[in-house]
């Protein structure tokens, strides 16, 4: 633990411990920076060192604490066996909350990508936050915002090629699944349902995405969750019907075919985290699932 410290002191402890262990930061390939306050950094800590496992990573916490208090900077680093990569735990007080970049900038791992991730409340623009600035890539969760459907809904304000959101990230296994059913030609589709808890932004969004690549209207319908429970689409041949049970699996119905179970698995956030990690060029089929949601939200 090193208290009232600064970023060049806690860089030379870094390689001093590389050192000691003899594991030199080109293992690493990126550098990923979590903001998060003091009640959600547990959790974001271990998603994104389990994320880390597949892909070894620098990671970097900013949390930021009393901005009324005397400015200092502490730090907490998290270096061996049980921790891919690196960790270090970067406490913000006073002047030092508004200027977070200044204390990252140094600590960033040279010649490699640089991701940032707001497991809670996000700036409203993350490429133009000062640590959004730093990142080529920037994830936000809109499931952690007061109010999640309008948060995603806004997403398309601002956005910035490398931007994305955790509740698209969500619906990765459901697009996969329902782009499979249509593996067989089973003819136009004239309107379709989602539906799944009131609360749920990759509930709006999906329906987005769909509307987007179908050309047909779909609507939005609202039950006891958790999560997306249900895809209803008509088609020409008949309608194609997925429905989860369970957090675990599903049922596929296809025209002219008999149902049949499917894995459809809510997954925790480290594998939402892994997932994005294993992409860092812009997600353009994100980008207009979200200007399609805003252009229906007016």
């Amino acid at each position: 633990m090193l208290t009232s410290t600064t970023a060049s002191k806690i860089d030379a402890h870094l390689t001093k411990l590389r050192h000691q262990m003899g594991a030199p930061a080109i293992g690493m390939v990126l550098t990923l920076i979590v903001v998060a306050d003091e009640a959600r950094q547990y959790d974001a800590v271990r998603a994104a060192t389990e994320a880390a496992r597949e892909h070894p990573s620098r990671i970097l916490v900013v949390i930021p604490r009393d901005d009324d208090e005397g400015t200092r900077l502490d730090a907490e680093i998290r270096m061996g066996e049980s921790t891919p990569g690196e960790v270090v735990l970067l406490r913000l007080y006073g002047e030092l909350t508004e200027h977070a970049d200044s204390v990252v900038s140094p600590l960033l791992l040279p010649d490699t990508p640089v991701v940032a991730w707001w497991p809670g409340e996000c700036p409203q623009v993350p490429a133009k936050d000062p640590i959004g600035l730093l990142a080529q890539r920037r994830i936000t969760d809109a499931k952690a915002s007061p109010d999640p459907v309008r948060a995603i809904r806004s997403r398309a304000d601002g956005y910035v090629p490398g931007d994305t959101d955790m509740a698209w990230t969500r619906l990765t296994p459901w697009r996969s699944l329902l782009a499979a059913a249509f593996d067989q030609p089973v003819g136009e589709v004239t309107e379709g349902l989602v539906v799944g808890a009131e609360r749920n932004p990759s509930v709006c969004l999906l329906a987005a995405w769909l509307s987007e690549r179908l050309g047909a209207p779909i609507r939005v319908g609202y039950g006891s969750g958790p999560g997306l429970t249900e895809v209803r689409l008509t088609a020409a041949a008949g309608e194609i019907v997925v429905t989860r049970q369970d957090a675990r699996q599903a049922t596929l119905v296809r025209p002219g075919q008999a149902p049949r179970q499917v894995a459809l698995a809510r997954r925790p956030a480290s594998e939402l985290l892994a997932e994005e990690l294993r992409r860092l060029d812009p997600d353009d089929v994100y980008a207009s699932a979200i200007r399609w949601l805003a252009r229906e939200a007016v």
